[in-house]
């Protein structure tokens, strides 16, 4: 670099001086005559020759200094390049040359700071993600383990960093979840069996900036097998009380037909045979909620015409609706669109919204069922005019024992049971549920469910 230097500044001397020498010979040449010409011809020429020493000098003088100079500006530059941000030219000369070194030892300093701040916010992060009892692994663009924090390690005993992913984690439905994350961009939910033997994960995967992903595994083992306890217990009680509560029925009713008129007794025989009923449809309604969460439930999904479920509703609620002085109406049928659906399943999750309805409309006023397509599925609603719901409620409508007016549930005879089962019917079958409500303005309760594309199947093939 210095050598480049010397060269162009001591050209640039040269032309100068060449340019200089032939104008004041050109003058000579022109106004004088020999010998005068001659004498200052030879003292020009000494002239340029001593002009020519002077700007070599000056010119290896200014080539050593602002090389030395660029030479250190470069050094720094290479040595911000690796890393080595405490790098600083501490030049204080006040021309262009100091002023760059002084933005430059700026900007170092700056980088440094947010370097160093970088790195305390990833240490914090790092701490963060080592404290958790999740297990977290970040998943590169090409499926190599890019970070695992320590719960993973201890999950499956080694965790190598740029290591296929596949070498960490050996499930399947681990390694699809990471997998859909990266290249849809989505966020994937499934569930992992193997990840270790004999425990259950969750496993989330999000998909990151440059292509990759990060995953969560949270250990769903003893959640679910409290749930599968819950589950038991609720189903062996509700089994093992059907058959007392049953006699209990029949006798109070036996004895009802025998009890006079005019006795006390009756009225004792009717409280208890009102409650024996009551605990009995209770019981019913837990085997069903029961079987239904577990998965032991069956449903046989065959495609079946949205009018029909909303016609069998109707049917089935007509006289009922009538004697209270109420409306049902079919409002839409979403033009005989075929749904995948277990026909007896379906005619439940109707039966308990339209049930729900008529308990709480007030009388004079109608009920309006509907379908309606929604993209890859059809949505189904029942709505009422009634006194509807305060948005506090609404969350935890689907919720089991959960009712919004208490007293008034159980006089009507409910068990708080129904939005639940409801509820799990849809799901079980690829579908959603909802509700949506305002104070004084009734509600509408809206399921969907996936759409057929075979014939449908005859109602009494269904049956059978």
């Amino acid at each position: 670099m210095r050598r480049r230097i010397f060269f162009r500044l001591m050209a640039a001397f040269v032309v100068v001086i060449a340019v200089i020498a032939f104008s004041i010979e050109l003058a000579i040449t022109r106004e004088l005559r020999p010998p005068s010409a001659g004498r200052l011809e030879n003292a020009l020429i000494l002239a340029v020759i001593f002009a020519l020493l002077i700007a070599f000098y000056f010119s290896w003088s200014a080539a050593r200094s602002i090389g030395s100079r660029l030479n250190t500006v470069e050094n720094f530059a290479s040595r911000v390049g690796r890393g080595d941000l405490t790098a600083r030219l501490n030049d204080s000369s006040l021309d262009e040359i100091g002023k760059i070194a002084t933005a430059l030892d700026d900007m170092a300093t700056a980088l440094e700071a947010r370097f160093q701040e970088l790195r305390t916010s990833s240490r914090q992060l790092e701490t963060l993600l080592n404290s958790m009892q999740d297990a977290v692994i970040a998943v590169s663009r090409e499926g190599r383990v890019e970070w695992a924090n320590r719960r993973l390690e201890r999950l499956v005993g080694h965790a190598r960093v740029d290591a296929p992913v596949v070498e960490t984690v050996r499930d399947p439905d681990f390694l699809a979840a990471v997998r859909e994350a990266s290249q849809t961009k989505d966020v994937s939910s499934t569930r992992a069996t193997s990840v270790v033997p004999g425990r259950i994960f969750g496993v989330t995967a999000a998909p990151m900036p440059d292509g990759g992903a990060v995953a969560v595994l949270r250990d769903l083992t003893e959640t679910e097998r409290a749930e599968k306890t819950r589950r038991d217990f609720i189903a062996n009680v509700s089994h093992e009380l059907r058959t007392p509560l049953t006699s209990i029925q029949g006798y109070a009713e036996t004895l009802l037909e025998a009890a006079p008129e005019s006795n006390n007794y009756r009225e004792f025989l009717e409280i208890i045979r009102k409650n024996a009923s009551r605990m009995a449809r209770l019981t019913e309604d837990l085997l069903t909620l029961a079987r239904v969460e577990s998965g032991e439930q069956n449903f046989e999904l065959a495609p079946t015409r949205s009018e029909q479920l909303l016609d069998e509703a109707v049917q089935s609620f007509r006289e009922i609706a009538k004697s209270r002085g109420i409306e049902l109406q079919v409002e839409n049928s979403a033009g005989g669109e075929l749904v995948d659906a277990d026909n007896e399943a379906i005619h439940q999750v109707m039966s308990n919204l339209v049930d729900n309805a008529i308990k709480y409309a007030p009388t004079g006023t109608r009920i309006v069922l509907g379908a309606r397509p929604a993209g890859d599925r059809v949505e189904f609603f029942v709505r009422d005019f009634g006194p509807g719901i305060s948005s506090e409620h609404l969350p935890r409508l689907f919720e089991r024992f959960y009712r919004v007016d208490k007293a008034r549930s159980r006089e009507s005879g409910g068990t708080g049971l129904g939005l639940a089962i409801a509820k799990h019917i849809v799901l079980a079958h690829g579908g959603t549920i909802r509700a949506e409500s305002e104070l004084n303005h009734g509600s509408t309760f809206l399921f969907s469910l996936p759409r057929a594309a075979e014939s449908p199947v005859p109602h009494e093939q269904q049956r059978a």
